[in-house]
């Protein structure tokens, strides 16, 4: 396997963003900050060469990563590789519920009203169990099974003959994808009870199994 360089962009603003509102397989369509997120975030990485793109099979994550492809100058790639591994948190049946109201069904009944107060006293994983728990269909994902589906798509990734030692390559991603990551792999170095811009560049180094985190939400 290759070491890679990940360059990862949380998608640009949607109107369930607006709204406040949990959207994991859910979709709803960019707003026109939205679409100036992506642009915006491809000018900045117009200069980048990347060796493949990659993004979830929800139509947000696919706009912001062809209009990034579009404005690259130095890349040869035409459209992103598109997987439901890269998907964001299936929220079962808190799928576009408010998303303070949803927290608090988790949490409150453990003495923990909000995200952030889940996520101080415990970890992200832990909301994620939470709300499965509090799902009347129990469909929402755990941690468990949330990191089995990201896995297949780091997978995904690292086995691509194409992806050789330095490359750099360009993933499109989601809100809780972004903290979750950054949480398992940024060694306590950021916050991760806020939310990562639309539009937003993490970066990561992905040599194997290693993986570290060398820069979290960095905005245009």
């Amino acid at each position: 396997m290759s070491k890679f360089n990940l360059y990862m962009v949380r998608h640009g603003q949607t109107y369930f963003n607006i709204y406040n509102k949990l959207q994991g397989w859910s979709n709803s369509p960019l707003t026109e900050k939205g679409i100036q997120n992506a642009v915006d975030t491809g000018e900045k990485l117009k200069n980048t060469k990347f060796a493949a793109a990659y993004c979830s099979d929800t139509t947000r994550a696919e706009q912001t990563a062809q209009t990034i492809l579009d404005k690259n100058d130095a890349s040869d790639i035409d459209a992103p590789i598109t997987s439901m591994f890269f998907r964001e948190e299936f929220y079962g049946y808190f799928e576009g519920n408010d998303m303070s109201q949803a927290w608090y069904l988790a949490g409150a009944p453990h003495g923990l009203p909000t995200f952030r107060d889940i996520v101080e006293k415990y970890s992200i994983g832990k909301a994620k169990d939470y709300l499965k728990e509090a799902d009347p269909f129990h469909q929402a994902e755990n941690n468990q099974e949330y990191w089995t589906r990201l896995d297949q798509g780091f997978d995904l990734i690292k086995q691509n003959p194409d992806i050789k030692d330095g490359d750099n390559v360009l993933l499109i991603s989601h809100g809780n994808t972004l903290l979750s990551i950054v949480e398992r792999y940024g060694k306590g170095q950021f916050d991760v009870t806020e939310r990562p811009a639309n539009g937003s560049l993490t970066k990561l180094t992905v040599d194997g199994d290693d993986i570290q985190v060398v820069s979290f939400n960095q905005q245009s």
